[in-house]
């Protein structure tokens, strides 16, 4: 029997229309918009004048129109600050009610969904469009929606999301305030470089300056990376230690069985200081073993 899944996550769509709409996201995203099309989905960030996260948000564009997806608790949020940079721009942002944000998963998912393996590669699905995410392929896909019944009809069956939640956390993938503190999270800490959410060819946006400096000077001095987990779980937050040191902080984390990828696993924003060092990493009684996804990559040690 086939096994392929799907959950809808806590997520919400917002649709920006309008002539301008292209000019206006450019000048306010991480990643280059132009780049968003009907075959095409990108992810992206909104920041701070400072640099800082505020928002994540994968782009398609559909009938003349893009879709983003965000944290339906934080989408009244996003749709604020983005009106407040709207001034005499033709564009007008409207949540999508009614269509449903789905992660589809398992066994030839992106061939029964009519995708290649390839990051970000979109299409028509279900009256609404499918797309490989554009961090990494295999992750799935993600879908948008007018109704999740079009998911079950191709063979995919509702699924766990604590399942979903291992794959995610095991390939290293941050999922939006959860795992990268609002205000406060760095976007090359968080992956987004090696997962194409920022592009650096594209100009001016919001935040782009410290994001630029950051990349140029090597100022990354922590990463958010997938740990295995041998104790009781952390908490969001918990502080880690190594050699009595604080050595970094806890994100989200999902109780599997065994310590590895398909077990108990957790994202941990890490100082490169500690990883370099080899001292092991606890929680209170609990033991963290980083798992190093092939498409990070740590500055190199500097020589003495």
């Amino acid at each position: 029997m086939t096994d392929r899944s799907y959950i809808l996550p806590p997520r919400r769509l917002l649709r920006i229309s309008g002539e301008d709409r292209q000019d206006f996201l450019q000048g306010l995203v991480s990643n280059d918009v132009a780049k968003a099309t009907p075959d095409r989905a990108i992810w992206s960030a909104l920041l701070t004048a400072q640099g800082k996260f505020l928002h994540d948000f994968f782009i398609v564009e559909h009938h003349g129109a893009y879709l983003l997806d965000a944290e339906a608790e934080r989408i009244d949020d996003l749709k604020r600050r983005l009106s407040l940079y709207r001034l005499r721009a033709r564009v007008a942002i409207e949540t999508v009610e009614g269509w449903a944000v789905a992660i589809a998963w398992g066994d030839d998912a992106l061939k029964a969904l009519g995708l290649p393996d390839e990051a970000g590669a979109a299409t028509p699905f279900g009256g609404g469009v499918a797309f490989t995410d554009p961090r990494l392929a295999a992750a799935g896909a993600r879908l948008y929606l007018p109704d999740a019944a079009a998911l079950e009809a191709t063979g995919f069956a509702a699924g766990d999301a604590a399942a979903y939640d291992r794959l995610r956390i095991s390939l290293g993938l941050p999922d939006g305030s959860r795992d990268m503190q609002v205000e406060k999270a760095i976007l090359l800490e968080n992956g987004f470089d090696e997962l194409h959410g920022v592009d650096w060819k594209k100009g001016c946006y919001v935040g782009q300056e410290l994001t630029a400096r950051t990349k140029y000077r090597g100022l990354i001095k922590k990463r958010l990376l997938p740990v295995g987990i041998a104790g009781p779980l952390p908490e969001p937050g918990a502080i880690i230690e190594a050699d009595g040191k604080e050595a970094g902080e806890m994100r989200s984390a999902v109780v599997g069985v065994g310590n590895g990828p398909g077990g108990t696993v957790g994202l941990a924003l890490l100082r490169l200081e500690a990883l370099e060092s080899g001292a092991p990493l606890t929680v209170g009684e609990t033991v963290l073993t980083p798992l190093m996804p092939d498409w990070v990559a740590l500055p190199e040690k500097k020589s003495a």
